[in-house]
């Protein structure tokens, strides 16, 4: 996988040193405190290879939340807002993480981890972790509805007449991700960017989240859909007749965790940080399908290694309001 991305990215050529224990002092405060409560986008199978390592190593259970992005980003601004505040973690897109840490959310921590990543790459307020992961978007498709000639080979293909009623999308008027990406494709496309929003509002049917787009394509509801390419092996290990269209390049967006201003357990929460952003921690999630930012490391996935990924740069809350009235104008007109 050649990444390609902001000048942070480029300097990925260090190798995380091995993941150390905490103090004991730390421990048994964690330990003391009873749990940790983390919310986040990441799907519960994928988050269970980072829950078994921390809780094997401090022993402190964690309950986890999961729910879409934009759902995680909703339940932390309301408790934020009312003064009761349920988490201790959050881990989501940057983009919702940024929106989140804007309204304080989040309190400062820096983890010993972070020491192995770009300096660069940190945040300047010292409240989100460094980009751990990558989630690269690109077309989804369903083995056994499409032949290999019929299967599209660009973007610009879904805004095609033969794809009418055929493309699947995460709503990009409510949800961060799939508006990201159709902003993060305006830079490709330029002038034809949009005539294809237009026709692709024409081609497409609407769902909630990303993971609900794979889960109707592999079902065989949709032949295609606009989804993450971890799904292929998520899926895949069940048997899923999925596969995905190897782009050129692919669109990612970065994720962050941070602990929460209100923590109720803090050094737990400082902990499963350090834990999940841990060279343990990152091969964990790699090897169930994530695209980790650890060079040389990859995914279980076929051709992984050989995608030129880009991550979109990160729209301000200004411009994502603009970005969804644009696309309500369009995708709701139908």
């Amino acid at each position: 996988m050649r990444v390609v991305i902001l000048a942070w990215v480029l300097l990925l050529s260090w190798v995380l040193a091995a993941s150390a224990q905490a103090p004991g002092d730390l421990v048994a405060q964690a330990r003391r405190e009873g749990r940790v409560v983390v919310y986040g986008s990441m799907e519960s199978d994928i988050f269970e290879v980072v829950r078994k390592i921390y809780e094997g190593r401090y022993g402190v259970p964690v309950e986890y939340w999961r729910a879409p992005n934009t759902r995680v980003l909703d339940r932390v601004l309301t408790e934020v807002r009312t003064g009761r505040v349920g988490f201790d973690v959050v881990l989501t897109n940057a983009a919702a993480m940024n929106l989140m840490k804007k309204h304080g959310a989040f309190a400062r921590y820096t983890s010993p981890s972070y020491e192995g990543f770009p300096r660069n790459s940190r945040d300047p307020d010292g409240v989100l972790s460094p980009a751990y992961r990558l989630t690269p978007i690109s077309i989804l498709y369903n083995t056994r509805l499409l032949r290999p000639q019929d299967v599209p080979r660009h973007v610009l293909d879904l805004a095609e007449p033969r794809w009418r009623g055929q493309v699947l999308l995460a709503d990009p008027t409510v949800n961060v991700i799939p508006a990201t990406w159709l902003m993060g494709l305006r830079r490709q496309l330029q002038d034809r960017w949009s005539s294809f929003v237009e026709r692709l509002a024409g081609n497409a049917s609407l769902v909630e989240s990303v993971l609900e787009v794979a889960q109707k394509v592999v079902v065989g509801e949709f032949p295609v859909g606009v989804s993450f390419i971890k799904y292929v092996h998520l899926f895949g290990k069940e048997g899923a007749p999925l596969d995905y269209v190897r782009l050129d390049p692919v669109l990612a967006l970065p994720s962050y965790v941070a602990v929460g201003a209100g923590a109720a357990h803090p050094v737990a929460a400082r902990l499963f940080v350090d834990t999940l952003t841990s060279r343990a921690g990152l091969l964990a999630l790699a090897q169930a399908g994530e695209f980790v930012l650890v060079p040389g490391v990859y995914p279980p996935i076929k051709d992984a290694e050989r995608l030129r990924v880009v991550v979109m740069e990160e729209p301000s809350e200004e411009e994502f309001r603009r970005a969804r009235e644009q696309f309500a104008a369009v995708f709701r007109r139908r």
